[in-house]
């Protein structure tokens, strides 16, 4: 039952106990259960609305930073992310696979604002050996949510 609340609230964390309970063919109150267990469990950690900035009037600028780092002797690369996602710019950090040991994206109101927190606040960090800024241009998709409109082919029908 886990895995099919987990993959219907990742798609709509709005949906109702009761509609969810409908939709699986359990009952309410063991489905309520399950996600609260699943919370105290940490494997639901929180609940997002997703927004499209661009179509309203605040300025966002999104940034993803590669970040190459030298780890500790007890340390590690856990204790650096924790450094790095203390900072409340920060949305998220993984770490990776390949050229770099994190990616770390951030929003700021302006990309000026962004390159101050790589300059003052990122790279003089002991373990950070060197980074990379990426900007976000346009979001297509996020989530698994489509967020431009499709465009509509306006040419006229024309039939033999």
């Amino acid at each position: 039952m886990r895995e099919k609340i987990l993959a219907v609230m990742e798609k709509n964390s709005r949906i109702d106990i009761k509609d969810l309970a409908v939709l699986l063919g359990e009952s309410e109150v063991a489905v309520a259960n399950e996600i609260a267990q699943m919370e105290k469990e940490h494997i639901i950690c929180g609940y997002h609305t997703l927004i499209n900035w661009d179509n309203t009037s605040e300025e966002k600028v999104v940034a993803l930073i590669e970040v190459k780092v030298t780890p500790q002797r007890g340390m590690g690369f856990d204790k650096i992310a924790e450094r790095i996602y203390q900072y409340s710019e920060v949305n998220s950090v993984y770490l990776m696979s390949g050229a770099y040991d994190f990616t770390v994206i951030i929003e700021g109101k302006t990309m000026r604002q962004v390159a101050q927190f790589v300059s003052e606040r990122l790279s003089p960090m002991d373990s950070v050996l060197s980074t990379a800024t990426h900007f976000v241009l346009k979001k297509y998709k996020d989530h698994g949510t489509i967020l431009c409109d499709e465009d509509q082919d306006e040419r006229m029908l024309i039939t033999p």
